[in-house]
């Protein structure tokens, strides 16, 4: 709709409203968020509030560290992006999704606040989060960064302590080409004198440069915190706090426990404001839930639901199938979007995968199933029994019911490639996001 709605319209109305209304998707800046904030005094309160970036891992630690809190008794405030199937996704308040009246509010109080001012669908949405946190007088603010870092609308908040989770290649069209570019770029969460996370193993030289250009009280992984495990349990140890016999958290994967240790420092970062106990950090681990992050579906055949989406984590999303027990033969899903590196997605899997479908994803940044078709069969020509196949589907719908009528009860079938393949598949077999 072109007409700005009310207060009294719809948040799908709200929501097309606002993917019409400013030129470009993206544009990466934060004068205009920034002024439109200080009108309505949304980055003042709120709580202690911790910024969360980097490549992947970012929604894993925040599930987290909002679990932790939620189980140590906090009022807890929650933001990411994008969102599965529903928008009411991104903004959790004490756990539980905003309504669409609460988010419609803020919405209407934005578009009255702005002027002549143009916002993004993400500025708006940020600032809604950001309005209704201040407004339930939250404890503590989990936000995630949606792009980058230092010119990503979250960005305008005073953060008490920021982690950076990795850094890898990726939206190189904004970031840069290069790990030090990128990192360059997601360092500017970090604040002088406030904790400073990186839990990358092998941060770019950039993020220890502008941390110690700005003064902020760097964290490293293998420095200053880290976690040791054995088949049972794991264990926490930071600067001045050991936490032990922990439980595995409940989301799976190889990364998790590097997740889990970056969320572990910030909360003893913060521990003089917001004090943390032992059996808060246990139950809240096994309590966090991300859906599309190595899910498994119950039942058989196996079903595993991933959103990689760039070359790092269909990394750790092969050495995560990998790590599965046996199954005769595995079929993929996939679906992306025509700005991810989809050869070097390929290239993670290699002959892991037996049997591809690929479906096309819709709209403008949607890449067709034929093109994805044509990558797999140059970079791994079938072998003598006609392995890997590959075949080609207008929706990811389509290619998981192929797939679904092929595979074995022994076998196993993992989609991926995109929050927008994991969506429709999840809405397909009928389970919500959350």
């Amino acid at each position: 709709m072109s007409v700005a709605p009310t207060s009294t319209h719809s948040l799908a109305d709200w929501l097309a409203y606002l993917e019409s209304l400013h030129p470009v998707a993206i544009e990466l800046g934060l004068d205009r968020v920034k002024a439109v904030a200080q009108r309505l005094q949304a980055d003042q309160g709120g709580g202690v509030k911790i910024i969360v970036g980097g490549t992947n891992g970012k929604g894993s630690t925040c599930a987290m560290l909002e679990s932790i809190y939620l189980a140590a008794g906090y009022k807890t405030g929650m933001y990411t992006s994008p969102h599965l199937i529903d928008f009411n996704e991104r903004i959790r308040i004490r756990g539980e999704l905003a309504s669409d009246e609460q988010i419609v509010e803020q919405l209407a109080r934005i578009e009255t606040a702005r002027g002549d001012i143009s916002l993004t669908y993400f500025e708006y949405t940020t600032l809604a989060a950001l309005l209704l946190f201040k407004a339930h007088e939250i404890d503590v603010a989990i936000l995630e960064v949606g792009l980058g870092g230092r010119l990503d609308a979250v960005n305008i908040i005073d953060a008490d302590c920021s982690i950076i989770t990795s850094v890898d290649i990726d939206h190189i069209q904004w970031l840069g080409n290069t790990r030090e570019k990128i990192g360059w770029e997601k360092a500017h969460i970090f604040r002088q004198g406030r904790p400073a996370i990186c839990s990358d193993p092998e941060p770019p030289q950039t993020v220890i440069d502008y941390a110690r250009e700005i003064g902020a009280d760097l964290w490293l992984f293998g420095r200053d915190f880290n976690y040791s495990a054995d088949k049972q349990q794991w264990a926490y140890a930071g600067r001045g706090q050991r936490r032990n016999a922990l439980a595995y958290p409940a989301l799976r994967g190889a990364n998790q426990l590097l997740n889990a240790s970056a969320a572990l420092a910030a909360i003893e970062a913060l521990r003089d404001r917001l004090a943390v106990p032992q059996q808060s950090v246990r139950q809240g681990l096994l309590q966090a839930v991300l859906p599309g992050r190595f899910q498994i579906i119950p039942g058989q055949p196996t079903v595993v639901l991933d959103v990689a989406h760039n070359p790092h984590a269909a990394a750790v999303l092969a050495h995560n199938l990998n790590s599965m027990s046996y199954f005769p033969y595995t079929h993929a899903v996939v679906g992306m979007v025509n700005d991810k590196d989809c050869d070097e997605v390929i290239e993670k899997f290699g002959r892991k995968i037996d049997h591809w479908y690929c479906a096309t994803l819709q709209g403008e940044r949607g890449r067709s199933g034929e093109d994805i078709a044509q990558r797999i069969r140059q970079l791994l020509p079938a072998d003598a029994e006609g392995l890997p196949s590959v075949t080609v589907y207008d929706s990811p719908a389509a290619a998981y019911d192929s797939a679904r009528s092929k595979a074995s009860d022994n076998d196993r079938i993992v989609v991926f490639g995109s929050f927008l393949t994991v969506a429709e598949v999840l809405q397909h077999l009928g389970r919500p996001a959350i």
